[in-house]
């Protein structure tokens, strides 16, 4: 049975309504006119032509998801009365994260789901992957991550898929947090900034792109019931603050509610969240769906703003399917609600246009696209250290390549936003196994360091020796240790290194005095050995070019411009907690986010700490001058401007960071924050201008009494940096203070 037919066939079974209910809707006759189809028209009003159109039973049909796959197809078919689950499945696109049924009478297009924080996730495609999302917020530049989403959609498109779970945005409130690698730093506004460019590039393709996973998703242990704690000020100037900062730039089809508890409530039963804040202050006019297992109610969720059921049986129950028309019928779920719940989902699909330009399946240029990713790991990995001219390397005679399969591969993070890569896993059978397989994207740094430097002669060592590692290490001119730390959903991490891999840099740094670390990693590391190496580049995760892309930062074919989008910590005795709090399974359990809104460097800011390495921190082979700063307030909004001279004899990019400091009167909740950015590119000699609007919530604090932000009056210090830590120029900026709404900063 085709597609068609089998949604067809669905909607009919649903229709039946099983002995002792009175049927509430009846398929409506099939009918040619359809006004909905009209693209003259806008969203909203099309989405109110089909919505008259459409049967309760229909309606029904598509706030009901189904996962795919081997989970969906063991389950008793009983458990849905009169849907035929083998159907659904057949449906279904094989290894996708989801699917929800279309309704061919209304021209309703089935959602074919996939997950897609890095490239298009399906265990049966191999498809392109990007540079994690955390490394490709290092580019700190919005563009490189809109060019990754655009290639991620059109892959996707073509791969017949026309929803995609991307757009991973929780802030890195905890740097053991074992999903922090699919999400975008700190910081709100970077977080905003580079999350919206790749959900813009994603929907540029027609197809609805999730925002994930709302709200204070911060850690893998519990996450089922886990209660994050914290309060309405903090949570609305930090992760609240990144959601609706990077939605109102992106405008996403969906948000998707996360597992957890936000102040003992399910995030997915959180009227506050969903209703008041999402839909209500903000306007949002998309739908919220669930995350796979997210679900614990019929009633209270619809009621109190979920719209979709993603993912069944990941629930425990079909909530959104017959529970919930049994809950309409009886009145505890008005109809008005069932209604809004498929409005939000048409407008969707109008809006980006799923409705109007169907995903098929096509040949795909990889080609191509293995360049977009190679372009965003070259803007992406951070030069952390670089002690007297190390790199580039020149034209060393012997360099000794040591440890993390360096001759054959780079890793990738786990889970469900590892992608097949295209020529298959270069290192198999390691990991838990299944869906936490590790995987490492076949694209070697010693292959590729070999071809830039064909003169240069190269050996390998496994690294898992101190000893050996160290007789190699020796015997060249220069070594480069390849340390790893392997991340994924479902495990939270340590920041030290797994297994021998400190002993073994320290044992080459004490044989070679020209040792040079490749980290590839989730987020922060620790490095003891920091002290003692030449040169550390963190390469994160670099995507399926990762290889190709380290050997030309190394050699100098590129020039590095990423800066950290997150602090890595001296030690974990400088963090708010020194390691995860809770258990995977048990009672449920409360962590409490005492630092509030102070994450990342704000934290270290506030204590004093001093990091390893700083947050927006990262070397080039050329030099800048930053200068020319001024700011300037006009009405509501403040301007800042300044300039920046490549003064150095190599091409480059620089990161001009604006930092503003409040007066203490201000009670933020720590000495200053990221208020705006902008990276160029600059040839010797060259300088550019750059003007950056500060946002007026970044200026202000959250009133909860008043549903208000409040900027204090009084005198502001506006900071240029290269790094948090590596300010150039100040400027005052008075200002009066104000109150206003964040609806105000739409009309």
């Amino acid at each position: 049975m085709n597609a068609s037919l089998v949604a067809t066939a669905v909607a009919l079974m649903l229709c039946a309504a099983p002995a002792g209910h009175a049927a509430t809707g009846a398929a409506a006759p099939p009918t040619t006119a359809q006004p909905w189809a009209d693209q003259t028209r806008t969203s909203a009003q099309r989405t109110e032509l089909l919505l008259k159109a459409m049967t309760l039973d229909e309606k029904l049909l598509l706030v009901f998801g189904y996962a795919s796959g081997d989970q969906l197809a063991q389950i008793d078919s009983s458990v849905i009365p009169g849907v035929n689950v083998k159907e659904v499945v057949a449906a279904a696109i094989p290894g996708s994260a989801g699917y929800v049924p279309g309704i061919p009478r209304l021209g309703i297009p089935a959602q074919h789901e996939a997950d897609a924080s890095i490239g298009v996730r399906n265990p049966n495609m191999p498809r392109t992957s990007l540079p994690s999302s955390l490394a490709t917020a290092a580019s700190w530049d919005p563009r490189v991550s809109e060019a990754g989403g655009r290639m991620i959609g059109q892959e996707a498109r073509l791969s017949g898929f026309n929803v995609l779970l991307a757009g991973g945005i929780n802030l890195t409130r905890e740097p053991q947090n074992g999903r922090n690698f699919e999400y975008t730093g700190e910081d709100p506004l970077l977080a905003a900034e580079m999350s919206a460019g790749l959900i813009r590039g994603v929907q540029s393709n027609h197809i609805v792109s999730t925002i994930k996973h709302y709200l204070i998703n911060s850690q893998e242990t519990g996450r089922h019931i886990v209660s994050a704690q914290v309060s309405e000020p903090a949570l609305r100037q930090s992760d609240a603050l990144a959601f609706e900062l990077a939605i109102e730039k992106s405008s996403p089809g969906s948000v998707m509610c996360s597992y957890n508890r936000i102040n003992d409530v399910y995030a997915c039963e959180n009227d506050w969240l969903q209703n008041r804040l999402l839909k209500g202050d903000w306007g949002y006019k998309g739908y919220v769906m669930s995350d796979w297992g997210a679900v614990h109610s019929t009633v209270r969720a619809a009621t109190a703003g979920l719209d979709q059921q993603s993912g069944f049986p990941f629930d425990k129950v079909p909530y959104f399917a017959r529970p919930l028309k049994d809950a309409v019928e009886d009145g505890s779920v008005p109809l008005a609600r069932v209604d809004d719940m498929v409005r939000r989902i048409l407008w969707a699909l109008f809006d980006k246009g799923v409705m109007d330009h169907p995903a098929q399946a096509g040949p795909i240029d990889f080609a191509a696209n293995a360049q977009v990713s190679l372009s965003a790991a070259e803007q992406s990995l951070v030069l952390l250290k670089n002690e007297a001219g190390m790199l580039p390397l020149t034209t060393p005679k012997r360099v000794a390549l040591i440890g993390s399969y360096a001759d054959k591969a780079v890793l990738a993070g786990g889970g469900s936003a590892s992608v097949t890569p295209i020529g298959g896993n270069a290192v198999p059978g390691l990991g838990p196994g299944g869906w936490l397989t590790q995987v490492w994207q076949p694209s070697s740094p010693m292959k590729a360091l070999q071809k830039l430097l064909p003169d240069t002669q190269f050996t390998f060592d496994a690294g898992t020796d101190a000893t050996t590692a160290a007789q190699a290490a020796a015997a060249a001119d220069v070594a480069i240790v390849f340390v790893h730390q392997w991340t994924a959903e479902s495990l939270d991490a340590s920041l030290s290194l797994e297994g021998t891999q400190d002993a073994v840099v320290a044992s080459v740094a004490k044989a070679n005095p020209n040792a040079v670390v490749v980290v590839e990693s989730g987020g922060a590391v620790l490095m003891p050995w920091q002290k003692d190496v030449k040169a550390i580049l963190a390469a994160f995760y670099p995507g399926e070019a990762g290889g190709e892309a380290i050997a030309r930062i190394l050699t100098g074919a590129v020039n590095p411009s990423g800066r950290l989008p997150i602090t890595f910590p001296a030690g974990t005795d400088q963090l708010v907690r020194s390691q995860i709090g809770g258990k995977s399974e048990g009672p449920p359990f409360t962590v409490r986010y005492t630092e509030g809104a102070a994450v990342g460097y704000k934290w270290f800011d506030l204590h004093g700490h001093k990091p390893l390495y700083a947050f927006g921190h990262g070397l080039s082979y050329t030099r800048f001058e930053l200068g020319g700063l001024q700011a300037r307030q006009a009405g509501a909004r403040v301007t800042v401007s300044f300039s920046t001279r490549n003064a150095g004899s190599r091409d480059g990019s620089s990161v001009g960071q604006v930092y503003v400091r409040a007066p203490q009167s201000a009670r933020w909740e720590a000495p200053r924050r990221l208020a705006g950015f902008d990276k160029l590119s600059l040839k010797p000699g060259q300088a550019g201008t750059s003007a950056v609007t500060i946002d007026p919530r970044l200026l202000a604090t959250f009133d909860a009494a008043s549903g208000e932000w409040v900027i204090a009056p009084g005198t502001y210090e506006v900071q240029l940096g290269a790094g948090s830590d590596d300010i150039r120029a100040t400027t005052p900026l008075t200002l009066k203070g104000s109150r206003f709404k964040s609806a105000q900063l739409r009309r």
